[in-house]
């Protein structure tokens, strides 16, 4: 059992998880609304720790990063749980307490994790992905430290549904961040997710204030989240709170749980990509086939490609070793192995 932190006392017993901007009061033997975090006679137990569902070496573009060490490996890791409830969730198999009390799962420790990571060929480090990574905050953050320990990089692909002091002791260990930008309604948040709007969008500034690695993807919604005027709010918002080379990933719906809507039509994802590149300089379609270099990186200072994509195979051209283009000598990727 391992106990958990960012929890007070309450009365009778209960416990205030402090985690996430939910606030559970949780009564003994009971769980907070992400499953995952029960109160055990008083005390607040991280219920997840070290109890894995997912473990795969996936291509870093799959998280998405198309900006962080592109071409590399890493290990992604997942448990159980989510303090969202969304609707549509992808992974609602393991992130659903409704279903995953029943899920098997294997018992890692932090030391087994990073040595696994240690001897996966061209890989770069950690993610913590799959199902909602904030609510394993202990594993995640005792993984981190080792991993970095070891030279490796860690990764969070959440979405960003965290109290502020939680998340500057993220900040301290984790290297690069794939936040979930649902919508840019919190009515969008509320009735589809359960959550709030505002929450998020203080964790992506807090992010873009450090030396942290930030993209975004958006999952367009037909009839949901999928109205013009709120998506060209959401991306200038975007570029001016958060810079214009934030990578923006726009990802095409598909339906899933409990949400039959439409699968969201191509000339809407291609048509959302041309609104977002008026205002910021990466942007990448996702969940849909691509064709003439749609999903390539081209550089902002001279609109030479340099890097190539197809699938999750990446061909890097026009890079120097420092991440800046040969042609004009502008900045585009920081984070670059050495073998590309």
């Amino acid at each position: 059992m391992q106990q958990a932190v960012f929890y007070s006392k309450g009365t009778k017993d209960s416990v205030i998880c402090e985690l996430c901007p939910h606030q559970c009061i949780i009564k003994p033997g009971n769980y907070g609304i992400c499953g995952a975090r029960m109160n055990q006679s008083g005390q607040l137990i991280a219920d997840s720790y070290g109890k894995i569902t997912a473990l795969h070496s996936d291509p870093i573009e799959k998280k998405p990063l198309y900006h962080f060490y592109p071409g590399s490996k890493i290990l992604s890791v997942g448990s159980f749980g989510c303090n969202l409830k969304c609707t549509f969730c992808q992974n609602y198999h393991i992130s659903q307490p409704d279903y995953h009390f029943s899920l098997p799962y294997k018992h890692y420790n932090p030391n087994e994790i990073v040595d696994m990571a240690m001897t996966v060929d061209n890989n770069i480090g950690v993610a913590s992905t799959y199902n909602e990574p904030v609510i394993s905050f202990e594993f995640v953050k005792d993984t981190a430290i080792l991993a970095r320990e070891k030279g490796l990089k860690n990764v969070m692909v959440s979405n960003g549904f965290i109290n502020p002091e939680p998340l500057s002791e993220l900040l301290e260990v984790i290297d690069a961040f794939n936040i979930d930008l649902k919508a840019f309604t919190n009515d969008f948040y509320k009735n589809i997710t359960q959550s709030r709007l505002q929450p998020v969008l203080k964790t992506l500034q807090a992010i873009a204030a450090t030396n942290a690695h930030l993209e975004i993807t958006h999952l367009v919604i037909p009839g949901l989240n999928d109205d013009r005027k709120q998506f060209r709010e959401m991306v200038k918002w975007i570029a001016g709170e958060l810079g214009k080379y934030i990578p923006l990933h726009i990802s095409r719906y598909f339906p899933q749980h409990k949400l039959k809507t439409d699968t969201t039509p191509t000339e809407t994802i291609f048509e959302f990509f041309e609104t977002a590149k008026k205002h910021l300089a990466y942007v990448y379609p996702g969940n849909i086939h691509t064709y003439g270099g749609i999903s390539d990186t081209h550089c902002p200072g001279c609109s030479i490609t340099v890097i190539e994509r197809g699938g999750y195979s990446t061909g890097i051209k026009n890079l120097k070793a420092d991440g800046k283009c040969s042609k004009c000598n502008f900045q585009i990727i920081k984070h670059l192995k050495s073998w590309n």
